[in-house]
């Protein structure tokens, strides 16, 4: 059916723009690659110890997306990653999660 990749990010209270801004002005390339659907940049919860975001990309297949992760579009995608000036927005390091989809409802 589908594969979804998602990265989640914790940010730092008010660095949130910051960490948006990355995303939105970032190279992709993602629609280069075979298999990709959809991507998302989903802001979840606040506290005051971070704000929660996630990356969202759909995949038609696990292979598509493993694919991603060994091309060069994904290397020039990352590049530039972790090399930003001054203290990170992201506090820690991604967590990685995969799912291949079992169900799919749509209107």
């Amino acid at each position: 059916m589908s594969y979804i990749a998602m990265n989640r990010f914790k940010i730092r209270p008010g660095r949130e723009e910051d960490f948006e801004k990355i995303w939105k002005t970032r190279e992709s390339h993602l629609n280069e690659l075979p298999g990709f659907r959809e991507f998302r940049l989903l802001k979840g919860a606040q506290s005051d110890k971070f704000s929660l975001y996630s990356s969202h990309v759909v995949w038609d297949r696990r292979e598509d997306f493993d694919a991603w992760t060994k091309s060069e579009q994904f290397r020039a995608s990352h590049r530039n990653a972790g090399a930003r000036e001054g203290e990170s927005p992201i506090l820690g390091h991604p967590e990685f999660e995969g799912f291949d989809t079992v169900l799919y409802e749509t209107a």
